[in-house]
């Protein structure tokens, strides 16, 4: 029986021009939404925000994606452009304060809003 290496030749030559490290490089919590503007990764326009005692909660679209930062108290209105700094990313964070659980959300040092 005679093996064709081929497949595995086209497998191994895409990995090439798209490690498997570039796989996983995405943070962002990837919840399909229409079609937005799309932003550099480690920006987004406030969708939602939920603020608490020391912190901000901003749920962030992105192209077609959203996801949950949580940055130091920032006074953010709905449609803002928000750039942020990233710390960590936490899957099944739960907030006692807000008594929700985020499926992954990302917490921020600093946040800055564009203009």
């Amino acid at each position: 029986m005679k093996h064709s290496f081929l497949p595995v030749f086209l497998l191994m030559s895409g990995l090439l021009f798209y490690p498997l490290s570039a796989l996983g490089s995405h943070h962002e919590e990837t919840t399909a939404v229409a079609a937005g503007k799309q932003y550099p990764n480690n920006e987004g326009k406030v969708v939602d925000v939920m603020d608490t005692t020391g912190y901000t909660y901003m749920q962030l679209e992105n192209g077609d994606r959203l996801f949950w930062i949580a940055a130091p108290t920032t006074h953010v209105k709905l449609g803002d452009h928000i750039k942020f700094v990233e710390s960590m990313s936490m899957e099944n964070f739960t907030s006692k304060t807000l008594n929700r659980t985020f499926r992954r959300i990302i917490f921020v040092s600093s946040t800055m809003i564009k203009k």
